[in-house]
């Protein structure tokens, strides 16, 4: 084809009459006309120049210039289509010889082969019926299988095992359903499996829903019996301590009796370890059964729909937990407080067992979201309850309980701090409240007392009223019938003051408390010396008439004193703090306004009655010529009624007591003694009158001498010392040197009690220019005493 195309580009050059510009026109037309080129120019150009015929001419010698080629060609290909169709005429014979063979083989293998054929035939047709029997027999068999399961999901449903149910119909949806032959069972099995699925579903849901409503009642017995355990605990450690306060007692006061604490067994339940074998489902005698509930999880968990359900518990709890928050307005918190936080400590506790052997059911942070928000109502219900509450032991009851509460829950990992946080919020309200029913308890206990010495008849009266408060000053046991030196106020006093500590303790306790005993004692102290020693005080001074009422509520201060130091130990114990603690530092006694009013009101009256024995002083013979060697009559009658008020006294005044209102008194009966000398009503004595004072001071000296046998022989000498003062100006005033007064360091040693202007008063009335007699005669020599004293006089006026 490439030769041909060459030789199409090149074409023969005729026209032996053409000029040499037409034969340029007719190289140009043949080119053109060999590559294919548009021939529309050179028609243009030869109607242009008016010459087509010429170009028609070269077109027509184109032509007959390839008419030759044509002729070559179709040559040399008719040679070859010849010899083809020889070819083929003989290939045609060959063929002819072959289609008779093939004949006469196809007759021949037809009549060999038609046995095989016929046999060939019934073999396929036995093969086909084969493999129909084989898959209706198959069929058969997936239906069978198919209604036996169908039988036995009818038959769990039947027997409410609903997960077994389940399975048979998984199993018949995944291996079975998509091969069953018959439509119609397939149909009915797409129909029915979803309604197993929702009947299923149904029925796991109606248990679970029972369960719930079950779940309350058993979580508020729950609660009830984990709060129970924990009040049991409680008791147990309280039996413990006493023990161990006890035996620390019996260690104190002997050393080598050792005694030890014995520890004890705790037989209580423990709610974190019932059923722990079984997985938490069910908790026996407590009737806390899980199994309905992981059984519906279980069967949710089958359906594919866990979240689905996990969702729904959660949301269905909270639901519970918070209608378990309300509280009813019909009912006083104080009566339903018990059922309120049951309730909510079984939710918790059934909660903490769901999260432990739940399989997921709850997440951690779940519930210690439901804890969170319970925590929080429970605090705002305590909050508006206690501002509400006006009752110390209703608050106690309450905080109690809560505390119960806490201990509880803490067990099963609950943080309850902020609980505690606001009973510790509470805890001055608590005791203001205890010091108000307190006072009260008080008022009606002291405006009750009749200033009687107590009589007790049996032993059991004894150890009530004394040996339970330690008032009893000997560990020997007295015989019965037996009085007590104090009046039924003080035991009645001493158990309102020991029940306030008791409560102030459990309110206290059990809430993490570091500083209960600092606590406790400061409102200890607030109750003795605001509360009951006001209730004394207002009792002293508008109750007491008499010297034995007096003496009475003198002596039950005494016993109050040993009653104060009972109650601050007893706090200590009871808060766990050692006494070896508690006994540190110098308490002052709380009830001492009470005990200084008692002991002035007492000495006051004893004054009153000496007072009118003393005005028997105005008797005395101030200027005598002889002495008085009996004493003058005043000081016998005083000394009689003081030997008639101690035999009376000392039977229920403490040594103390007693000595102290005894000096008071010595001291008056002096300054009586001393304010007659210096007063109006004596103008002048001489010395015989000294002497004869004298000798009633030695009679009152021995008075307080003799008491050496009740009171100590030291504070029968500070008896003396009241007399101190008179005992110093009569000896100043018989001394030989008077003068000696002015000398600081015998001043100091002898005369220390004196004032100075008593004795110029008093000198000048011995001095007196009128009476000569005392130390001189007319015209003989001056008494050495005589001019000692009056140096003495001129110098303590320089003085003045």
């Amino acid at each position: 084809m490439q030769s041909i195309k060459s030789r199409r580009r090149v074409s023969p050059v005729d026209g032996d009459h053409s000029s040499g510009a037409d034969k340029q026109d007719q190289l140009l037309l043949s080119s053109a006309v060999c590559n294919g080129e548009d021939l529309s120019p050179f028609v243009r150009k030869a109607f242009a120049a008016g010459k087509p015929d010429f170009l028609l001419q070269n077109l027509k010698a184109f032509t007959r210039s390839k008419e030759s080629e044509i002729e070559e060609v179709c040559k040399a290909h008719y040679q070859d289509f010849i010899l083809a169709v020889d070819d083929l005429r003989s290939l045609l014979s060959d063929v002819d010889d072959l289609k008779s063979s093939l004949s006469l083989s196809n007759a021949h293998l037809q009549s060999v082969a038609q046995p095989l054929l016929t046999s060939l035939d019934a073999f396929i047709e036995t093969r086909n019926i084969n493999n129909n029997l084989l898959l209706c027999l198959s069929s058969v068999k997936i239906c069978v299988e198919i209604v036996e399961l169908c039988a036995r999901t009818n038959s769990h449903l039947k027997n409410d095992q609903l997960y077994l149910a389940l399975r048979c119909v998984d199993q018949i949806e995944r291996s079975l359903l998509k091969i069953a032959p018959s439509s119609t069972l397939k149909k009915m099995l797409e129909k029915h499996i979803p309604a197993v699925r929702v009947y299923v579903e149904k029925k796991a849901n109606k248990e679970f829903g029972d369960w719930l409503v079950d779940i309350r009642a058993v979580s508020r017995n729950l609660g009830q019996l984990a709060i129970g355990q924990a009040s049991s605990a409680r008791q147990r450690e309280e039996e413990l301590r006493m023990k161990q306060r006890q035996a620390e007692e019996q260690s104190r006061l002997s050393v080598r009796d050792c005694v030890y604490a014995l520890e004890e067994e705790d037989d209580g339940l423990d709610l974190t370890g019932i059923d722990r074998e079984n997985g938490g489902g069910n908790v026996g005698n407590l009737g806390f059964d899980l199994t309905p509930l992981y059984r519906a999880f279980h069967i949710h968990q089958s359906l594919g729909v866990e979240d689905r359900f996990k969702h729904f518990y959660f949301e269905t709890r909270k639901l519970q937990l918070t209608s378990d928050f309300q509280v009813s307005s019909m009912t006083p918190f104080l009566e339903s407080h018990q059922t309120f936080f049951a309730q909510i400590a079984g939710f918790f506790i059934v909660e903490d067992r769901v999260l432990r052997t739940g399989g997921g059911l709850i997440s951690k942070w779940e519930v210690e979201n439901l804890w969170e928000m319970a925590i929080s109502k429970m605090c705002s219900v305590l909050e508006d309850q206690f501002s509400r509450m006006q009752t110390a032991n209703h608050l106690l009851l309450i905080k109690d309980y809560v505390s119960l509460l806490g201990v509880s829950l803490r067990r099963f990992g609950y943080p309850v701090d902020a609980l505690l946080d606001v009973l510790s919020k509470h805890r001055d309200k608590y005791h203001e409240l205890l010091l108000s029913d307190c006072c009260k308890q008080i008022t009606d206990a002291v405006s009750a007392d009749k200033f009687e010495q107590m009589l007790m008849k049996k032993e059991y009266e004894y150890s009530m009223n004394v040996l339970a408060f330690q008032l009893q000053t000997s560990d020997i046991v007295p015989a019965f019938p037996y009085v007590a030196p104090f009046s039924t106020t003080v035991p009645d006093c001493c158990r309102i003051v020991r029940s306030f500590i008791e409560d102030s303790v459990s309110f206290m306790s059990y809430g993490g408390q570091l500083d209960s005993y600092v606590v406790i004692k400061k409102y200890l102290d607030r109750l003795l010396s605001e509360v009951l020693d006001e209730a004394l005080v207002k009792l002293i001074r508008t109750s007491v008439f008499g010297v034995s009422q007096a003496m009475q509520v003198a002596a039950n201060m005494a016993v109050f004193e040993r009653a104060c130091d009972f109650f601050f130990k007893h706090a200590a114990q009871l808060s766990g703090i050692p006494l070896r603690m508690a006994d540190r530092g110098k308490r002052q006694f709380p009830l001492k306004k009470s005990r200084d009013a008692a002991e002035e009101m007492l000495a006051g009256m004893i004054k009153a009655k000496i007072d009118g024995f003393m005005s028997l002083i105005e008797n005395v013979n101030w200027l005598g010529d002889e002495p008085l060697q009996g004493g003058n009559e005043y000081v016998n009658e005083v000394i009689i009624f003081l030997e008639t008020l101690v035999s009376t006294a000392q039977q229920i005044l403490p040594p103390q007591v007693l000595k102290r209102v005894l000096q008071d008194v010595m001291t008056h009966i002096s300054g009586k003694i001393l304010s007659t000398l210096t007063g109006d009503l004596v103008k002048r004595f001489n010395v015989n009158a000294i002497t004869g004072l004298d000798i009633d001071i030695q009679l009152l000296e021995s008075f307080a001498e003799s008491q050496g046998s009740i009171l100590s022989e030291a504070d029968a000498n500070d008896l003396k010392l009241g007399l101190a003062e008179i005992r110093q100006l009569i000896n100043l005033l018989l001394s030989n040197n008077p003068e000696n007064f002015l000398n600081p360091v015998i001043r100091e040693k002898t005369y220390h009690a004196l004032d100075y202007r008593k004795v110029v008063t008093v000198s000048e009335k011995l001095r007196d220019p009128s009476d000569r007699s005392f130390f001189a005669t007319r015209g003989a020599k001056p008494n050495p005493k005589r001019k000692s004293l009056d140096a003495l006089i001129k110098r303590l006026r320089e003085v003045s």
